[in-house]
């Protein structure tokens, strides 16, 4: 037995590798010193046999198998092709070498019956994100099929009892839920061809006794599975077992002689308590070119304002409005091409409609310019309408079982990214769309779940992302899926921004913000401003609340500026001027989850080089008159803030202000007030929010 250790700079990783046997990881967790015995360590976590176990008991470790008694589930399941059926192969993989570099650990199993080997990586970076990944490789010569592979397979540190979950439906992401990890565990396999709205590749461990925690995810745009099996009857050493990895139906890949599979890679983080995982996660290194990106700009999408309804006289109505806000990107959402007069047909003719546009999009593109923006598309390219040119002359193209139906889902099929043609057919049609028209920005959009199932559709998905950017690196990406269904990092390292939910409810969006970003920076969420009352909850909000909601994340406004009062675009103008003044902190910055003793209310705060902005916001009428102060964090405690209220505030709580001069002036406190006493803000009457402005002085 050999002990290796990976360190990161607040971390470190002990594996225990017996050549010809198993590799464990048996310590996770702080940065151990340099000098620690890893010996005596593992001798500190080995348990006795117990009388409930096999003879040798089994260690599932790192690639846990059906075997020698361990009762979970395997991290690989392959199976043989015998004429016209596949039977089941067991299983017997052993470490049989590693390497090890400053920061990856690289171990390679091998089954000598079957002559298969599995290489799983192990990497920390520099965020201390930990990395993992699998390859699978069929040298054997028989005719083998991989029904499973996990990118992760972790023995969870005992220490970590509780799970926090992700479920949601579509306009109502990411509905936290937590409770103990054992006795039933976690399983939770998405079927969609795309992560959905179930959120199950989101994962937080915990350890209630410190408040530590652990985040797990699969950074995949695809179908998951993601399970954690306790060890209730000891089969092992009482670990339950996390694992992560791509889900697909049976047969689908075949691992031929010589071939191969390469799992998406799972993320895990480490962290003192969940803003501190925040941060981790928001770690920009994955996202596409970041350092290179521009301030984000405030967008205004066209689909609450006219929906189909598109002609040019009101596109360019709608742009001289937006840009009247402050309004810096215009978006033509649906309905620009072919014969897209409803959500019917069309899908696929990507070509400018000559009854909205008998001039091309140059006229309208050429307004926007001059009224000092930029112009974004919405696009739906894996997608087809049976009532479309596209279909007529490949119906072929599209996911389909031959000789069975063909069921649509908003009246649309799903084309097979799969293949080739397709792929060029619509890397031809967006590349000439972005050469011969000035467009700044995509909305990406995907409002179909994939049936039948699709073998390598993701695959398909991001090699034409990647042609795509690779031709236009200027052109910046969102991807959509009816709001949050395909959000991950997979995704996030080919785009630009994601939609969070097609709910803009300013109190939905206050758990759904909250949520994402608890591992997505808030530059990548899409937050706007939409209209009241709500088309999708019925709600009616002030245009106060709804803007303060909107400037954390990368604002934008879903909503007609002709349908406001005078007094509601003032206040919204203000509010857009606000999110550019602080754009480069929240976009930047560190994020704070800021906690309230009253549930209603949401606290967040972002802190970057001396300055930090906050957002408190509440949504239902509290219990009490006088509201507990908001205490702050993420401040030098030595310091000393200038603390402001920016205008404009909200209507009713303004009134409750003990000290509104000092408020607007700025009161001058330390980091350890502000952290310790908070600030005692009137947040009584529902649908209130203020926004805290705060700047370090110097000395």
């Amino acid at each position: 037995m050999e002990f290796v250790r990976l360190d990161g700079e607040r971390l470190t990783l002990v594996f225990a590798l017996e050549t010809g046997g198993e590799a464990d990881c048996i310590y996770l967790g702080a940065r151990l010193p340099g000098g620690e015995d890893l010996a005596m360590l593992a001798a500190t976590t080995a348990r006795g046999r117990h009388e409930s176990q096999p003879d040798v008991p089994p260690v599932p470790g790192l690639l846990p198998e059906g075997k020698a008694g361990w009762s979970g589930t395997p991290a690989v399941r392959l199976s043989e092709r015998r004429e016209d059926t596949c039977v089941q192969c067991a299983t017997d993989f052993r470490l049989v070498a590693w390497e090890q570099y400053p920061d990856e650990l690289v171990l390679t199993f091998y089954d000598e019956l079957l002559g298969v080997d599995i290489e799983q990586s192990w990497r920390i970076g520099a965020s201390g994100m930990v990395c993992t990944e699998a390859s699978i490789t069929n040298g054997g010569g028989r005719r083998l099929v991989l029904d499973r592979l996990s990118a992760l397979a972790l023995p969870i540190p005992h220490r970590f009892t509780r799970l926090t979950s992700f479920t949601g439906r579509w306009a109502g992401e990411m509905q936290e839920h937590s409770r103990p990890i054992a006795p039933e565990g976690f399983a939770r396999t998405s079927v969609a061809g795309k992560p959905g709205f179930a959120g199950g590749n989101w994962l937080i461990l915990e350890d209630p006794s410190s408040g530590e925690v652990l985040g797990a995810h699969l950074a995949w745009s695809g179908d998951h599975d993601t399970r954690i099996d306790p060890d209730m009857v000891g089969s092992a050493d009482g670990r339950a077992v996390l694992q992560m990895g791509a889900s697909w139906d049976g047969g689908e890949v075949d691992l031929g002689h010589e071939a191969g599979y390469r799992t998406p890679v799972a993320m895990l983080a480490l962290a003192a308590d969940r803003s501190a995982l925040a941060q981790v996660f928001h770690a920009r290194a994955i996202l596409p070119d970041r350092k290179d990106w521009r301030p984000r700009k405030v967008h205004l999408n066209s689909w609450e304002a006219l929906g189909f309804n598109l002609a040019e006289s009101a596109l360019m109505r709608l742009a001289e409005d937006a840009a009247s806000l402050g309004i810096e990107r215009f978006v033509l959402d649906d309905g620009w091409f072919g014969g897209r007069r409803d959500d019917r047909s069309s899908l696929g003719d990507w070509f400018v409609s000559p009854d909205v546009f008998p001039n091309g999009l140059g006229p309208l593109i050429a307004r926007v310019h001059d009224l000092g923006m930029d112009f974004g598309l919405w696009v739906e390219p894996e997608m087809v309408s049976p009532d479309s040119d596209l279909y007529r002359r490949h119906p072929d193209w599209c996911l389909h079982t031959p000789g069975r139906e063909r069921p649509a889902m908003r009246g649309q099929l799903a084309l097979d990214m799969a293949r080739e043609d397709v792929r060029e057919y619509l890397f031809g049609r967006l590349d000439a769309l972005l050469r011969e028209n000035a467009v700044a920005y995509l909305k990406w959009d995907h409002n179909r779940d994939l049936f039948p199932s699709a073998p390598r559709q993701t695959e398909g998905f991001y090699a034409l992302l990647d042609a795509l950017r690779a031709a236009h690196p200027q052109v910046e990406i969102e991807s959509c899926s009816s709001g949050g269904g395909r959000i991950d990092f997979g995704v996030l390292a080919r785009t630009h921004r994601v939609w969070p939910s097609d709910n803009n409810d300013a109190i939905e969006r206050l758990r759904i913000i909250p949520a994402w970003s608890q591992f997505l920076p808030l530059e990548v969420l899409g937050s706007h401003v939409g209209p009241s009352p709500n088309p999708i909850t019925g709600r009616r909000l002030s245009m106060d609340f709804r803007a303060k909601v909107a400037v954390f994340g990368h604002m934008g406004v879903e909503a007609d500026p002709a349908r406001m009062s005078e007094k509601e675009r003032e206040c919204l103008a203000a509010h857009i001027a606000l999110y550019k003044q602080w754009r480069g902190v929240l976009h930047e910055g560190q994020l704070h989850r800021l906690a309230h003793p009253d549930p209603n209310v949401t606290g967040m705060m972002v802190t970057h080089e001396g300055r930090a902005l906050a957002l408190a916001a509440q949504t239902a009428f509290s219990p009490v008159f006088d509201a507990a102060p908001l205490r702050l964090a993420g401040l030098d405690p030595d310091a000393r803030y200038r603390v402001a209220l920016p205008d404009p505030w909200p209507a009713k709580a303004r009134h409750y202000l003990a000290t509104p001069d000092r408020w607007r002036e700025g009161l001058t406190l330390s980091g350890t007030a502000l952290m310790t006493q908070g600030l005692a803000l009137p947040l009584t009457h529902p649908e209130t929010a203020w926004l805290i402005a705060l700047e370090r002085l110097p000395g």
